[in-house]
């Protein structure tokens, strides 16, 4: 017995079925651009390129403007803008910066077992380089 409508299928066509599929090169772009999102993010969480482990102090603050940054290491060793100096070539490295931007602050990153005779070291070096603005950086408590 046929129908009115053709038979079976109603008068519908089969429609042959498409197999679901995932695209993955959209997922891959995803995933790359989120690795190097976070590889760059993540190199510039280190403030000095070493270790130190700074010490506490509750009048910490934060300072507006992205100073000079300089790490003693407790081991002794300078590093400025993570390049390692000598005490020697730190005082020239300084008088550059200060030519460029007399006003610019430095921030002396010191870790908390380091000699304070090469923070003080330091200091001096910033004072003869004519450093009108001079910060310890510590962790607020």
């Amino acid at each position: 017995m046929s129908s009115a409508f053709g038979g079976d299928d109603f008068g519908l066509r089969k429609r042959p079925r498409r197999v679901a599929e995932i695209n993955l090169i959209n997922m891959i772009d995803m995933l790359f651009f989120l690795l190097v999102f976070f590889v760059l993010t993540s190199s510039f969480t280190r403030e000095t390129g070493i270790d130190i482990n700074k010490p506490k102090a509750a009048s910490s603050k934060s300072l507006p403007r992205q100073p000079l940054l300089i790490g003693v290491t407790k081991d002794g060793n300078i590093h400025v803008n993570e390049s390692p100096v000598s005490l020697k070539a730190l005082g020239t490295v300084l008088k550059s910066y200060m030519s460029q931007d007399p006003d610019r602050a430095v921030v002396i990153v010191a870790d908390r077992d380091a000699s304070i005779a090469k923070a003080v070291d330091v200091l001096d070096q910033c004072n003869l380089a004519n450093v009108k603005k001079v910060s310890i950086s510590s962790l607020k408590e």
